[in-house]
């Protein structure tokens, strides 16, 4: 269902709907932390590393994915708030258009520098091959990814986080039970996994284009919303463009200390990976406010209630800081516990490094969540040059602890290059959103 988030209180507003988001993504997270569970429990440590060592390859396409689709929302979202139907189809059309074609652009580069890349990154010989295995069948589903995350996206827009959820949780099911079957009974390894993946995409895809062709006659589109309208196409691009190459950019970041990583040899890689699935599951309570604040400050804004976003910008600094708490107190209760989920008791020095890299991060959850928050503002209010240019500085930051304080510090120096970028980024959105904030105040009031 369509939800209109320019009037009520703020905060409600965000935490419910957040919640469908959550738990879709949490699930996401689950399916994904099963695909490790499988690989690290039924093929071995080297396999696990082998899926750890694409880490930050994979980020680097669907990370362009999201943040391409993303932008595109904004878009549509600011229509619906503007309560303009017309405009609203051309845009949803506009997207699909623009999808098709950057989706076999992307795809086709990814598998072509696949292997190169893994080689650049200096991926260890006893798991590249396996790593390029994964890779290949990831690529080759771009396709079905970057449609499901658009049509999520445009029912997000529309205000309905819940459908997305729903799908989700059926495609995941299917993803679970294709990693058993591919890999404990067929034995097909990695391989196994990545085509559960795929396929898992597919479905999602699917499901969701049905549901809004039966659910949602406001975007039935006509003949006359295919016609091309390249300067809807160029306002799409303008905002999903800068937004995909933001996660783009992140990514670079990612496989420069992947790299780093990767010269340690495989126990560590596999700690890393492992360590980073559980970063990833329990700060999703912070990547869903900022793609809640994303929709909450694009409706409000298409609606001319600007005050309205400085209110729930405020609401999610304070749900950031709570949220940031819980997650920490989850690492250091159940850091070890989550860490055996996917690695055998006798890999003590796999478990005592994604222990340690757990720790280490969780003490800067709270600038990692301001990074979410303002960056998804500043993307709702219509800007893509604000985020992209936060990621170019979280890659600058990123790579220099990389490669300056490992050689000091050891693995705790590869540990702190996140944290660190994530409080150059927090600090640099932080003024900008206000900069932003204040020209679109003055031009409103003009």
């Amino acid at each position: 269902m369509e939800h209109d988030m320019s009037s009520g209180k703020p905060a409600r507003l965000l935490f419910f709907f957040m919640l469908p988001i959550l738990g879709g993504n949490l699930f996401q997270q689950f399916y994904s932390m099963v695909d490790t569970f499988v690989v690290g429990r039924y093929v071995g440590v080297d396999a696990l590393a082998a899926v750890g060592a694409t880490g930050s390859m994979t980020f680097l396409i669907l990370g362009f994915v999201v943040g391409l689709t993303a932008g595109f929302s904004v878009i549509i979202s600011q229509k619906f708030g503007a309560k303009d139907p017309s405009s609203m189809r051309k845009a949803v059309a506009m997207s699909i258009l623009s999808a098709c074609f950057l989706s076999i652009v992307v795809s086709t580069i990814a598998i072509l520098t696949a292997r190169p890349l893994l080689l650049m990154l200096k991926t260890p010989h006893n798991i590249i091959d396996d790593s390029l295995s994964y890779l290949l069948i990831i690529y080759t589903g771009i396709v079905a990814t970057i449609y499901y995350n658009l049509l999520a996206a445009i029912l997000r827009a529309l205000g309905d986080s819940r459908s997305p959820l729903y799908f989700l949780l059926i495609a995941s099911a299917l993803n679970i039970a294709g990693d058993l079957i591919a890999v404990v009974n067929l034995g097909m390894g990695v391989k196994g996994v990545a085509l559960a993946t795929v396929l898992s995409q597919t479905i999602s895809a699917l499901l969701c284009l049905l549901y809004i062709y039966k659910r949602y006659p406001s975007l039935h589109l006509s003949k006359q919303d295919w016609n091309i309208e390249w300067p809807m196409i160029s306002r799409l691009l303008r905002i999903g463009l800068p937004s995909a190459l933001q996660f783009s950019v992140c990514a670079i970041g990612v496989m420069i200390v992947q790299s780093v990583i990767n010269q340690s040899g495989s126990n560590t890689v596999a700690a890393y990976s492992v360590g980073v699935r559980i970063e990833q599951l329990v700060t999703q309570p912070l990547v869903t406010l900022g793609l809640a604040m994303a929709t909450f400050s694009a409706q409000n804004l298409g609606s001319g209630h600007l005050e309205r976003v400085r209110e729930g910008v405020r609401s999610a600094v304070l749900l950031c800081i709570l949220f940031s708490a819980i997650a920490l107190a989850l690492i250091f209760l159940f850091g070890r516990q989550l860490a055996l989920l996917f690695i055998d008791q006798s890999e003590q020095q796999v478990i005592g490094q994604t222990v340690q890299y757990l720790h280490t991060i969780s003490y800067f959850f709270i600038p990692l969540g301001l990074i979410f928050v303002f960056r998804n503002t500043s993307q709702g209010l219509g800007s893509g040059l604000i985020p992209m240019l936060s990621s170019i500085q979280e890659l600058i930051f990123r790579a220099l602890v990389a490669l300056t304080l490992p050689p000091v510090l050891g693995y705790v120096g590869i540990c702190l290059s996140s944290p660190i970028a994530w409080m150059a980024a927090a600090l640099l959105l932080l003024v900008a959103y206000k900069l932003q904030y204040r020209r679109i105040s003055c031009l409103l009031k003009q």
